[in-house]
């Protein structure tokens, strides 16, 4: 069975506070954030608007890729965003990728 990881930007609104994350399961991880179920930044700062997400099936390369854009400075991910994604629209509402199976 091939497993999907996906490496995800939520923002607090356009321009603003940044989180990056690494799941296995983003629809379910999304919920937990924008429901306030995971204590931490997320919560904190009411990063709750998924607006990039990239998805691969090797577990190590999607933690390389975390570990990589959390170290880029912020006009290179915006530049990532607004690349895929210019009106910095709510891709939990209009973009998730299908359903495993």
């Amino acid at each position: 069975m091939i497993r999907n990881y996906y490496v995800y930007i939520l923002a607090s609104k356009k321009n603003g506070t940044l989180y990056i994350g690494v799941t296995n399961d983003l629809i379910k991880r999304i919920y937990e954030h924008k429901n306030d179920l995971l204590e931490g930044f997320t919560k904190k700062y009411q990063v709750h608007i998924l607006v990039y997400f990239e998805q691969t099936d090797d577990i190590k390369s999607a933690i390389e890729r975390e570990k990589n854009i959390k170290k880029w400075n912020r006009n290179w991910k915006l530049k990532l965003i607004e690349k895929s994604n210019s009106t910095w629209v709510d891709l939990s509402v209009t973009g998730f990728p299908p359903a495993r199976e």
